[in-house]
């Protein structure tokens, strides 16, 4: 059977190519709303970050996330998208275990 192609994304931050699972998905949606998106099938822009929380900080630094939302971040926003990204951190390296145990 043939191999199907895995699709790659770019961390915002590192800037380095990764399977798109591997990576958490932050989305602007249409309502101007700032938020992550674990199933990657919410409508917006979207930005990819690598699951761990050095990559968040270099992004916030850097505003990386502000230039692939295009859209400015606010830092109320930055706040509440670190407590949710420490929440998801977990979640997500646990189901990326899972994944890799198929």
């Amino acid at each position: 059977m043939k191999q199907r192609k895995v699709p790659l994304r770019k961390c915002v931050a590192c800037q380095e190519m990764k399977p798109k699972k591997e990576l958490i998905r932050i989305v602007r949606t249409p309502e101007e709303e700032v938020l992550i998106d674990l199933t990657g099938k919410k409508s917006g822009r979207g930005a990819y970050l690598c699951g761990n929380v050095s990559c968040f900080k270099l992004a916030h630094k850097n505003k990386a996330l502000d230039r692939a939302l295009k859209h400015n971040v606010k830092p109320e926003i930055y706040e509440q998208l670190a407590q949710d990204f420490i929440k998801v951190e977990d979640e997500f390296l646990a189901a990326k275990d899972r994944a890799d145990d198929e």
